[in-house]
Parts: structure tokens; C-alpha cells; sequence
């Protein structure tokens, strides 16, 4: 089903890239579009991940930089039967965390600085356990390709307004035409992410609960996080919002923003769906350590 959902989503975006081409260049234009959508999809496949880990100053940790960290990853990877993804650490003062890479065999796990800092053990497991559930559920592939080619479409779509107001000299169909572009270009592409982001947020929070045994360590720390994101900017995000839809909790600043529009569930939602979870597994959210310490 994830295959499926993926391919859909895929052909979609390659789809409105087309589409974009086509009114900028007519069919040549889409032919164009079409060449670089597959060029895009395939660049992205292999190198997604590092351009994503690379936006954000990410650098790579190990038992000797990061032990606790590390440990927690180790053993959080071992209960849900995964290969121990490689962990990064970004500085940035905003608690936030991504997972990312094409399998995960080739998986890797970001995390800020804020995010250590703000965070209780208990807590930061339940963050860990919910992007390793995304790198199970081969969530990561999807989500990092998505960033790379929404960020291609919001590119192609301002592209097209200014060569097509050169073009037409800013009057007629061809103003109009771009501005459609400029307007739906990037609106479609965030609603797309919205769809994937919305749906495998509550499948990782679900799994993640699982993972760590303790829904509500996942719980308290999601709270944390919205607190703090909405006081603390991520500039890196800021520059970068195709993006946004890879971390735990939406990085932007945005206000005022309908609720339709956001990637991520409502924190509030995410929150009671992992209480429901904890009285199923009759866990009494206790900060006990957890088997991996």
C-alpha cells in the first residue's frame, strides 16, 4: 500500500511539473518538464537525504561525540527490528528532529540541539521511536524526494512568471498564466505534502508509541515541541519550507495559517490519539528508564 501511495504520489508531482511546463513552453515545454521530473525523481533517490542533511549543518555523531544519544537510537533500533541508522546532530536552538534516507539500510536520524537540551531521556526516546517508526513504515524515501521535488516545482513556478512576463510584457493571457503559476504551482505542491504528512504522522506516532513501550513519552515530548517551535525560530526551515513536512512538528513560523494548509496534525490530535494508545496498552506513562539504557 505504501508502494502504491508513493507511485501516486510521485506520478502526481511529476504530473503538476508537467503541467507547469506546458504553460511556460507549450508541449516542448512539457516534454522539457517531463525530462526533468525524471531527472529529479532519480537524482533525488540517490541524494535527497544528503541535500536535506546538508540544508540543515547537520553533522554526524557517534559513541564518542554523543553517547547517550547514540545509545538511545541503538536500542530504540534494536526493538523495532531496524538496522541502527546513522544519527545527526543540527544546531539550532528550535526542538525539532527529521528522519531521512532512501531504505533503512541507508536511513539516518537528525536531531537539534534545542531538542537535546529541552528534553527529558524518557521524552527524547519517544521522539527517536517516532522517526525510526517512519524509517519502518519506509516513510523517509517518500518524504525526503517529496521536499526535493517540491522545492523543483515552487522553482519551475517562479521561473515561469517572470519568463513568462518578459515574455508577454506583464498584459494578457500570458500575465495570467503565470501568475496562475506562480499562485498554484507552490499550493499544490504544499498540499501534497500536507496529504503524506497528515496520514504518516499518526502512523509513526502509533508505531512509535510501540517502539518505546511508553505512549506518552511521545506525548509529553510532543507538547514540549510545539511549545517551543512556536517561540523559537528554525531559519534553516525558514529557507528551505519544502522541508517542512519531514520534522516531528511543523518548524515554521507561520500565524494565522487555516488549519487546512498546515503539514503536520493538530499536536492537540496527536496528543489525545497517543493517550487513547496508552490506555490500550494499559501503560502508565511513567519516566522509568526504558530497556535500551
Amino acid at each position: 500500500m505504501n508502494y502504491l501511495r508513493t507511485a501516486i504520489l510521485l506520478a502526481g508531482l511529476t504530473a503538476l511539473f508537467m503541467g507547469l511546463g506546458y504553460l511556460i513552453g507549450g508541449g516542448s515545454g512539457a516534454i522539457i518538464a517531463l525530462l526533468i521530473a525524471a531527472a529529479t525523481n532519480l537524482f533525488a533517490y540517490w541524494n535527497s537525504d544528503r541535500m536535506v542533511l546538508s540544508a540543515y549543518g547537520a553533522r554526524e555523531v557517534d559513541r564518542n561525540s554523543a553517547p547517550e544519544l547514540v545509545d538511545i537510537v541503538a536500542g530504540l533500533a534494536g526493538r523495532a527490528g531496524l538496522p541502527v541508522p546513522r544519527v545527526f546532530v543540527m544546531d539550532n536552538p528550535q526542538p525539532n528532529a527529521f528522519a531521512t534516507g532512501r531504505n533503512p539500510q541507508n536511513a539516518a536520524v537528525a536531531v537539534t540541539t534545542g531538542l537535546l537540551q529541552s528534553l527529558s531521556r524518557e521524552e527524547l526516546a519517544g521522539v527517536i521511536a517516532h522517526e525510526l517508526a517512519h524509517v519502518k513504515n519506509h516513510d523517509t524515501l517518500l518524504m525526503t524526494i517529496t521536499a526535493t521535488i517540491a522545492g523543483a516545482i515552487s522553482m519551475l513556478a517562479q521561473f515561469g512568471f517572470f519568463f513568462g512576463g518578459h515574455r508577454s510584457n506583464n498584459s494578457g493571457p500570458g500575465a495570467i498564466a503565470s501568475i496562475v503559476m506562480m499562485v498554484v504551482g507552490p499550493l499544490a505542491a504544499m498540499l501534497v505534502q500536507m496529504a503524506i504528512s497528515r496520514t504518516r504522522e499518526y502512523a509513526a506516532d502509533n508505531l512509535g508509541g510501540r517502539i518505546a513501550g511508553q505512549p506518552m513519552w511521545l506525548a509529553s515530548a510532543l507538547a514540549r515541541i510545539e511549545n517551543a517551535a512556536h517561540q523559537i525560530p528554525n531559519m534553516e526551515a525558514e529557507h528551505n519550507p519544502a522541508t517542512a513536512h519531514m520534522f516531528i512538528v511543523n518548524p515554521l513560523s507561520g500565524r494565522g495559517m487555516d488549519n487546512l494548509f498546515t503539514t503536520h496534525p493538530s499536536t492537540e490530535n496527536r496528543i489525545a490519539a497517543l493517550q487513547q494508545l496508552a490506555r490500550e496498552l494499559g501503560t502508565s506513562g511513567g519516566m522509568s528508564r526504558g530497556p535500551w539504557g
